[in-house]
């Protein structure tokens, strides 16, 4: 690695120039910035701030931020009970607010002070977290899975327990079944949505592209998704809402509506923490456990702080089914075969519940 001293030889100028240029001094002209970062780029210069041990870690939006979602405040409850245990500090940064152009994201990260970083993106960035990996700085992506072998990744899986809840409803006596999902495209979003078709393949149903919602993930688009199913010419009997938001908008909405769950709609929702208990009826939801996830990717790139910087993490959780009281059968079963139908659910839902204890 080249030194300030170095730069500074090479570019024909100061030390103090090339010092105020590596931190973006806006005193600095625009064309001797370029040259300065140009010749540290190529020299592969990082600063002796980033070099410092130091305990900070971030967790870094590499396209649009999404901490305001439910899911990413689980996750930060989780990486923060991590950095407490590895005596860790947390940062957020977000790259396309401050970064320079001319500058690689290992610079950057160095300028900031940080070792290594939780990366949280979606589709259209995930090629953010393969330069950023290219350059071989210290990264773990939470929440999407890569082809891209040198990529670190834990992510949760959840189409097959998608499945399963359609497979539910279609057991109950459903067969026009709704799926809402987020407007931001990413790997879990489209695995519940071919876990959704997987289940209308197998039970022969044709897939009705009139059924499946995309709205922001908010309690707003769960409200929208509700009323525009629901004023629908042949409405649905039952909906699958593939985020937490979607589905306390989607009941909370009905209520206002005076649609009765799961009477007149069977609602399916899906689970970060513990939303599902705080509606009502209780929520039937597909789980994942984000303060697990966010656990667990902070001990693991504190692993990669710690160890073999070749080392590559990619591991796969399972979600899990969970039966409560926002699923039924549909009118016209209930009214024939209510006896029967309520005692298979009261079976499923003790299956379920035996299959979380055993889980733990």
């Amino acid at each position: 690695m080249s030194s300030v001293r170095q730069i500074a030889r090479e570019a024909g100028v100061s030390i103090t120039t090339v010092s105020r240029a590596l931190n973006n001094d806006r005193n600095v002209s625009e064309k001797t910035r370029e040259i300065v970062l140009a010749i540290a780029n190529k020299t592969g210069y990082i600063s002796r701030v980033g070099r410092k041990s130091t305990t900070n870690i971030a967790i870094t939006y590499t396209g649009r931020e999404m901490i305001a979602s439910a899911f990413d405040f689980a996750v930060l409850e989780g990486i923060s009970e991590a950095v407490d245990e590895h005596h860790l500090d947390l940062m957020i940064l977000k790259p396309q607010r401050d970064k320079s152009s001319e500058e690689t994201y290992s610079q950057y990260f160095m300028r900031k002070g940080v070792r290594g970083v939780i990366l949280r993106t979606s589709v259209e960035s995930m090629h953010v977290c393969e330069q950023i990996v290219a350059e071989g700085f210290p990264a773990i992506v939470l929440s999407e899975r890569f082809d891209n072998e040198a990529v670190s990744y834990i992510d949760c899986i959840s189409g097959e327990e998608t499945t399963r809840a359609v497979d539910y409803l279609f057991s109950l006596g459903h067969r026009r079944i709704a799926f809402g999902m987020n407007t931001i495209p990413d790997c879990d979003h489209f695995d519940r949505l071919e876990g959704y078709k997987a289940s209308l393949k197998a039970h022969d149903v044709p897939i009705d592209q009139s059924l499946i919602f995309r709205n922001p993930a908010n309690l707003i688009g769960g409200a929208t998704i509700l009323k525009m199913a629901m004023t629908m010419a042949n409405p649905p009997t039952a909906m699958v809402l593939a985020d937490p938001q979607l589905a306390i908008g989607a009941i909370n909405k009905a209520h206002e509506l005076g649609i009765q769950i799961p009477h007149d709609l069977s609602i399916v929702g899906f689970d970060d923490g513990d939303a599902r208990f705080s509606v009502y009826p209780t929520m039937t939801a597909v789980c994942q456990d984000a303060r697990a996830l966010g656990r667990e990717a902070t001990r693991a790139l504190n692993g990669l702080l710690g160890g073999d910087t070749g080392q590559r993490i990619r591991q796969s959780v399972s979600c899990f089914l969970e039966i409560h009281h926002s699923t039924a059968p549909p009118k016209h079963a209930a009214e024939k075969n209510w006896p029967k139908q309520e005692n298979n659910r009261q079976s499923d839902v003790a299956k379920a519940e035996e299959r979380n204890r055993a889980a733990g």
